[in-house]
């Protein structure tokens, strides 16, 4: 005794395919439903909705703007830092001309004192320059000690009481750029 799909394989191969057609295909009453209502979602051959699929896409463009925006950041960075002293070293050039005019002139100078003058207006010319700039020079001498602007490079006894703790002597002079220290003075101080 066999069953009815044993006799007939290929009879029974085309009942399972029209029970499938019949489940996938919508009735008279789904037809009529989406027909009636016309904000339904739509599929997507991906399966997913057309509103999914247009939040997807905002979301890979706005990913994609992202990478682009900290990829040109970064290179603007990088060239910011190429050329940070750009402007400062313009701005040295006249200074650099006028030093290699004074050593020329040295050369063939029987004046020291004009010879010392053009080095003083060299001077202060490039000290005015680096002020312009921001750098401005600590005053330490006769200041309390302070080890966030100060080194100690050694301590001495100090000639009277009221300068214990202070600084005596400055070996190297400290600067400030723009309110922050960028060296510290190397001072000397009183015991």
């Amino acid at each position: 005794m066999s069953t009815r799909a044993e006799q007939n394989p290929e009879e029974e191969l085309n009942n399972t395919q029209s029970e499938t057609n019949q489940a996938t295909e919508p009735t008279a009453s789904e037809e009529q439903t989406e027909q009636q209502n016309p904000e339904s979602e739509e599929t997507s051959p991906e399966g997913g909705t057309a509103e999914a699929d247009e939040l997807r896409d905002k979301y890979l463009r706005l990913h994609a703007e992202f990478d682009n925006f900290r990829r040109r950041t970064s290179k603007e960075r990088l060239e910011l830092f190429k050329t940070a002293n750009q402007e400062l070293m313009v701005a040295l050039i006249p200074v650099l001309d006028d030093l290699e005019r004074a050593q020329a002139a040295m050369k063939d100078a029987q004046d020291v004192n004009a010879v010392r003058e053009g080095v003083e207006l060299i001077f202060n010319k490039f000290q005015s320059l680096l002020q312009q700039k921001g750098l401005k020079a600590m005053d330490a001498v006769g200041q309390p000690f302070d080890a966030d602007v100060h080194e100690a490079i050694t301590q001495i006894p100090a000639p009277n009481e009221e300068m214990k703790g202070k600084v005596i002597d400055q070996v190297e002079k400290g600067y400030y750029l723009n309110d922050k220290v960028v060296r510290f003075a190397k001072v000397v101080i009183g015991a």
